[in-house]
């Protein structure tokens, strides 16, 4: 019996890479249209190293880029820069196809719902609230809960606690297999692999079912509930 659906944030409710991508593309343009001297080209490949360095979701990508061009950070640049990413972050955070309705009507059968994400807390909750989408979940958990990501146990006991299901009784949605399905399996919860949200290729995700399009998901509830 299925009583909660735990979700994966990005690249499973919201296509979190593509955004990131054009995002970043207008800061670029934005900086350089200020006056700094350097190609498009140089300047990707300088913030994809600082990313790959400190992490996909480090927020002083921009201030450590200058670091690095100008031996300072102009804050005229980087003002350009920041708003023009924020700008263009906003226009790009939208859901995958169907996300929309597979939630509300997930939510019309009364079944719980959650987020385990490690993003930083004030930044799920900004995409949440963009796509408003903060409404519809009953709890969230991000690293900055636990203090460990995935595949840690941690994170998926306490969103299992925060709505009051056991493992059995819940499924767990996301696109990473060594994080998302690999530590739901582990405390016993049901797994969907998000294959439409997959960067990685995977051959092999071990997940109970996989998902092609997240409204697959109703049919595996409907499913597992008449079990």
């Amino acid at each position: 019996m299925i009583n909660a659906v735990i979700f994966d944030l990005d690249n499973t409710l919201v296509d979190f890479m593509k955004m990131k991508r054009l995002a970043i593309e207008e800061a670029i343009r934005a900086m350089i249209d200020s006056g700094m001297k350097i190609s498009f080209d140089e300047a990707n490949k300088i913030i994809d190293d600082i990313y790959k360095e400190q992490g996909i979701e480090y927020q002083k990508v921009f201030d450590v880029f200058l670091q690095r061009v100008l031996q300072k950070v102009d804050y005229k640049i980087l003002s350009a820069g920041i708003v023009a990413y924020r700008r263009a972050r906003e226009a790009a955070l939208i859901p995958y196809p169907h996300v929309y309705p597979t939630l509300h009507q997930i939510s019309k059968m009364a079944i719980k719902m959650g987020i385990v994400s490690d993003a930083p807390t004030k930044e799920a909750w900004l995409r949440l609230a963009y796509l408003n989408f903060h409404h519809i979940f009953d709890a969230v958990v991000t690293f900055e809960d636990t203090g460990v990501r995935k595949p840690d146990p941690a994170p998926f006991i306490m969103i299992l606690e925060k709505l009051n299901v056991k493992p059995q009784n819940a499924i767990m949605v996301g696109d990473w297999a060594e994080r998302d399905i690999l530590g739901a399996s582990k405390v016993g919860m049901k797994t969907a692999f998000a294959k439409y949200g997959d960067t990685f290729d995977t051959k092999v995700h071990n997940a109970d079912y996989e998902l092609y399009d997240i409204s697959e998901l109703i049919e595996i509830i409907m499913k597992e509930n008449k079990q």
